[in-house]
């Protein structure tokens, strides 16, 4: 594909002065086209809401999602991924993000690896892809290789494919199930889809994964009752959930929260419904951890 064709790689006509400009003048130009993207991302609804309840229902059933991309695209997987443990207490099996050239990729740049096709497909295989999993490809422009090729393999076995990128005339829409393309038009600076596109593809994930989330149960209203207390800030953010959920006493908070090893969902249903532990826990369990249709059940 012709890198001149694409929307990312144009050059934009706002900003073809703007290393003449004071600072607050080139902060001013930046702000106005960062402004475009969630209206851009807003266009892209339906279709992200098609990908959260495909990628729910497969997550639903012991099915994995995998993030890929290269570059800045796949730093922005790899980030996603990685908070959605402590955010809603998953195993971190369950979201994965792949960056080309590994771990190392993701703090110093390593353009030549998103060329690679095969090793695309090579790091899913790895991860014993199989069809019940759900594979996100990330490419702003919608044709790196290692991408592509990530995306034809995962296809080719059965699992959910979405590609997620910024141009409409994109080679992923191939080897994708489902298409999810916020057209936020070309950068500040020519090229550089770090920003606005970066920005789009960050906006998109936070919306999957955690509607995603939501759908699983693992948040009740709008509180993430299944956050991990593994530092000082999120034991008193656990605690605060609780109260905020029950109004119950702090010294009843507490109790129950050592009761339950600091699980917020199981404290929250024991206070509300006055069931002991081991009662509480088989409720959620058999409400498969939903708070909400395990107290609709009392």
């Amino acid at each position: 594909m012709d890198l001149a064709k694409l929307v990312t790689e144009e050059r934009n006509p706002d900003t073809l002065d703007i290393d003449m400009l004071e600072t607050q003048e080139i902060l001013k130009k930046i702000n106005s086209e960062d402004k475009k993207v969630p209206l851009a991302v807003e266009k892209e609804i339906p279709s992200i809401a098609k990908a959260v309840d495909a990628i729910a229902e497969r997550l639903g059933r012991d099915g994995r999602l995998f993030y890929i991309g290269a570059g800045t695209s796949g730093r922005i997987g790899v980030l996603d991924a990685s908070e959605c443990p402590p955010t809603f207490g998953v195993d971190p099996e369950k979201v994965q993000g792949i960056i080309a050239g590994g771990d190392t990729a993701i703090r110093k740049s390593m353009e030549d690896v998103e060329d690679d096709a095969e090793q695309g497909k090579i790091d899913l295989m790895d991860k014993n892809l199989s069809p019940k999993d759900a594979v996100v490809g990330l490419a702003a422009s919608g044709r790196t290789p290692y991408v592509l090729g990530a995306m034809e393999y995962a296809r080719s076995i059965g699992a959910l494919t979405i590609g997620v990128c910024c141009t409409p005339e994109n080679l992923m829409k191939k080897y994708a199930d489902i298409m999810i393309v916020p057209v936020v038009g070309p950068e500040v600076i020519t090229g550089s889809t770090r920003m606005k596109a970066g920005t789009a593809q960050k906006l998109v994930l936070n919306m999957i994964s955690t509607s995603v989330m939501i759908k699983l149960g693992k948040v009740y209203s709008n509180l993430m009752v299944d956050v991990r207390a593994t530092n000082e800030k999120l034991v008193q953010r656990a605690k605060r959930i609780v109260r905020q959920a029950t109004s119950a006493p702090d010294s009843i908070i507490e109790q129950t929260l050592g009761e339950t090893g600091f699980n917020v969902k199981l404290a929250i249903v024991m206070i509300l419904t006055g069931l002991a532990k081991k009662e509480a826990a088989e409720l959620l369990d058999k409400n498969q951890g939903n708070v909400r249709k395990t107290l609709g059940m009392i």
